[in-house]
């Protein structure tokens, strides 16, 4: 069990219980699941681009991304249905909790003048998105390694029945909000 969950299990959770006035132990919002897309447009036409961002995306991550693909054809941006759009990982238990603590100890203090994550980015179910312009604040991607500077959205998903219970979550597991 990772570092962070047994800090959930045992300080977390109550705390959180008290301040949401909670009566149920399992009604406690908890992360869910965390996953990271990355659109490709270029892999219309070089399909050996969806193969690069597919192996920085599971260096990020740790776990092999699928490949997303088109649902339908779109002739004005010369798409056919199934041609590879971008690729996608969800990461739930132990590399859910790996990622949360890079994410929120390393790669948003490596963000070029960060002043903490918008609050106004929940979903209204308990849901937080997070996008970022460039991969190259993670630790594992090396400036000289890559072709192109692309982004990554990461979605974090919780247990949440709304965005102030997601909130306040977020906030004791380390989550910078911005003021």
């Amino acid at each position: 069990m990772s570092d962070l969950k047994k800090t959930y299990q045992s300080d977390i959770k109550p705390k959180l219980k008290d301040k949401l006035a909670v009566k149920n132990v399992m009604m406690v919002p908890r992360l869910s699941k965390i996953t990271v897309n990355v659109g490709v447009k270029e892999a219309v036409t070089d399909k050996k681009v969806i193969e690069k961002v597919a192996a920085q995306i599971g260096l990020i991550t740790g776990q092999k991304p699928a490949v997303k693909k088109a649902k339908k054809a779109i002739a004005g941006f010369k798409l056919r249905e199934g041609d590879p759009v971008g690729v996608s990982v969800t990461l739930r238990g132990k590399r859910m909790y790996d990622f949360w603590e890079k994410l929120v100890n390393i790669v948003l203090p490596r963000v070029r003048d960060f002043r903490g994550v918008s609050p106004k980015s929940f979903d209204g179910q308990g849901n937080y998105s997070l996008g970022f312009a460039e991969q190259i604040v993670f630790p594992e991607i090396e400036y000289d390694e890559i072709d192109k500077i692309r982004g990554l959205q990461v979605t974090i998903t919780t247990t949440a029945q709304n965005d102030e219970q997601a909130k306040a979550l977020l906030e004791m597991l380390g989550m910078p909000f911005s003021k």
